[in-house]
């Protein structure tokens, strides 16, 4: 007889919780409100999440009730859970009389971020961020305690952004972190961050993040509506956010700033400039982006403005020579050898005596031979990746001259080539001049050096036509602003970049103050030193 009640009641049981996921199941996410009963509300995060093994219950008595404290194991602090908030509920002493979930809002759990959450929308997305959730029996409300406690990379030195002078840390996978790191450079309360969630599978934490009067207010309400319509099941790098909110897909030019290092966010965001934090991602995106700014590098800020624009101009060559270096070698062996000096054309003429192919094929295999190395080295382990790339690029270069495929002066080429893209500071530009290098090598086979003027001006057109969130890419050269070359080819004086570029920022323009050019003391001081000195 027993176990025929037994079974019946089994039976019930199974019916009131079918009935009752088949009553969640058709309530919008939104509207599906917790539970009085705390079995109902287990089963259905049992249920929810397919019973993990890692989906963490710790029951524990508040005065005559039952509660479970439910968090995620490697999500959480497991060592904050157990000393601040489950041993103080255990010995906490309360009267029949009292509300229960008050006692345990305000006096027991004395640590943490605390709030009262309502649905179950908030209840997934609290601890599976890394929260803890305590429901209490007899409540339609849990309490929502911060316990973020996950293993993190420590802060290290920049591996993609290196600087002779500058900081030494940079972002981690935390968004946390970087959102602090950013704080340290500027203590001012007008620095503002709007979270944000994008993914609906992955629900990453997203931070927007702009000064308050020095940003311009269109591009952060542009930033805000072009990440709301994202539409996205997953978002696991800042490499996502980018593809999805530049302005222009069909181009290979970065229309996006992305950088490892808060110094740089910092003074982009001092700029005007909106930036994009993206939790497990160590890169910040900044936008708007402009095409001079991919050859700024942060030591040009740290040292004297004559070095830093003798090396920036360097940069700027350097660029060139990346991004039309073989086209004019092809262009000027293969159609206009009057334009190259009587002794070096002979010299070269002798070298490519025993190359059976054209100029065009012949650089063609020198440069692919070097992109397959180079990326070779990148992938293959650090210790090993150095070696092979530089063994195998001189291995193989001396090879193909003594074997006749190439001659020695496209090595010499191809390697200036190579070791030019390498001074451009961000890796999205120099890729894009590697690639682009190939259309203006085929372009300066067909027709020379007009193909290759051709190409250049096509791209130019291009340039010019790209915007960054609506500001002209090309800016401040075309359309041009007199004021805006202070920090353009030629970067003045600190004391002399006394306003923000315009055409980014719509508020607060003065960034230094009067009189603030540096020299020696006054007639004054200088009388005044002497007569101490006497």
């Amino acid at each position: 007889m027993s176990i025929l009640s037994n079974w019946r009641k089994n039976k019930n049981k199974k019916r009131q919780n079918d009935n009752y996921r088949q009553e969640l199941d058709r309530q919008k996410p939104e509207n599906q409100v917790i539970l009085r009963n705390i079995d109902e509300n287990i089963f259905r995060i049992k249920g929810e999440l397919g019973n993990s093994s890692d989906l963490v219950f710790r029951d524990f008595k508040l005065g005559s009730l039952r509660g479970t404290a439910i968090y995620i194991d490697g999500l959480a602090d497991n060592q904050m859970i157990s000393d601040f908030f489950l041993e103080s509920i255990s010995d906490s002493k309360v009267d029949s009389n009292q509300n229960l979930f008050e006692v345990l809002m305000r006096k027991t759990i004395g640590l943490g971020n605390i709030q009262t959450i309502t649905n179950w929308n908030e209840v997934f997305d609290s601890f599976l961020s890394g929260n803890t959730l305590f429901f209490l029996d007899g409540y339609n409300r849990a309490i929502d305690v911060e316990t973020k406690g996950w293993e993190k990379r420590a802060i290290t030195e920049p591996t993609s952004q290196l600087s002779i002078r500058g900081p030494r840390d940079s972002f981690t996978e935390t968004i946390r972190t970087n959102t602090a790191l950013i704080r340290r450079r500027i203590k001012s309360p007008n620095l503002w961050l709007e979270p944000m969630k994008i993914g609906t599978v992955t629900q990453t934490d997203i931070g927007i993040m702009y000064i308050k009067g020095i940003a311009n207010e269109k591009i952060v309400k542009e930033v805000k509506e072009r990440l709301k319509r994202i539409d996205i099941d997953s978002v696991l790098s800042s490499g996502y956010i980018e593809q999805l909110i530049e302005d222009q897909t069909w181009t290979n030019f970065p229309t996006t700033y992305h950088s490892e290092r808060p110094d740089i966010v910092a003074s982009q965001l001092l700029e005007g400039r909106v930036a994009i934090l993206v939790d497990s991602s160590p890169f910040v995106v900044t936008v708007p982006a402009l095409f001079i700014q991919f050859f700024q590098s942060p030591d040009d800020y740290y040292s004297r403005f004559d070095i830093s624009t003798a090396i920036r101009l360097l940069r700027i060559l350097s660029f060139f020579i990346a991004f039309i270096g073989p086209s004019l070698y092809i262009a000027a062996t293969t159609f206009h050898q009057e334009m190259i000096p009587t002794t070096l054309l002979i010299a070269i003429a002798a070298q490519r005596e025993a190359v059976p192919f054209p100029a065009f094929v012949e650089a063609f295999i020198m440069e692919v031979t070097f992109e397959i190395l180079r990326e070779a080295g990148l992938r293959l382990p650090r210790a090993v990746g150095q070696a092979v790339s530089i063994v195998g690029a001189l291995v193989i270069g001396q090879a193909a001259v003594q074997a006749g495929f190439v001659s020695p002066v496209m090595v010499i080429v191809v390697s200036i080539t190579a070791i030019a893209n390498f001074s451009t500071p961000v890796f999205s530009m120099a890729i894009s001049a590697r690639l682009l290098r190939f259309i203006l090598m085929i372009l300066a086979s067909i027709l020379g050096f007009y193909g290759l003027l051709l190409g250049i001006t096509f791209i130019m057109i291009h340039l010019c036509s790209l915007r960054s969130f609506g500001i002209p890419y090309m800016m401040p050269l075309a359309p041009f602003s007199l004021r805006g070359q202070q920090d353009v080819f030629i970067r003045f004086p600190i004391w002399a970049m006394k306003n923000r570029p315009k055409f980014i920022s719509k508020g607060n323009l003065a960034r230094t103050g009067e009189n603030q050019k540096p020299g020696p003391p006054s007639q004054g001081q200088d009388q005044t030193n002497k007569g101490d000195q006497g």
